[in-house]
């Protein structure tokens, strides 16, 4: 199975205008999208609180979490993001990519859009 990259712009939602581009690997397994700290505290945008996870060696790692706009072509999207350390992987996680309207095919490895659905009580 092959790896998806993608490049997304991520900013501040309070100064949405000022975006720095980073190359991700796109993870659909992954909750939460990560950039490193550095980029986040350049964008201006602050932790909120710290998050426990666990590590693929059963190990237990402490992040700081926060929120960030996205932007991948025309489409924008506002989800939490967990603030990098060093030897922390760039990915582009599940929850962004539903900010995002988007999906990943699986076996294509290829990005679709997502079906939007909104409940209406017609009158």
């Amino acid at each position: 199975m092959g790896i998806t990259v993608l490049k997304v712009k991520v900013g501040n939602p309070a100064n949405p205008e000022v975006l720095e581009e980073i190359e991700f690997l796109v993870d659909s397994g992954a909750i939460y999208s990560v950039v490193p700290s550095k980029i986040l505290k350049k964008l201006g945008i602050k932790p909120l609180a710290e998050e426990e996870f666990r590590l693929a060696n059963g190990e237990h790692i402490k992040r700081k979490k926060g929120g960030a706009v996205f932007k991948y072509g025309e489409r924008v999207g506002v989800a939490d993001v967990i603030f990098g350390e060093e030897g922390d992987s760039l990915l582009l996680g599940a929850f962004t990519l539903e900010a995002l309207g988007l999906t990943l095919d699986p076996l294509r490895r290829e990005l679709k859009p997502l079906p939007m659905m909104l409940a209406h009580m017609g009158s």
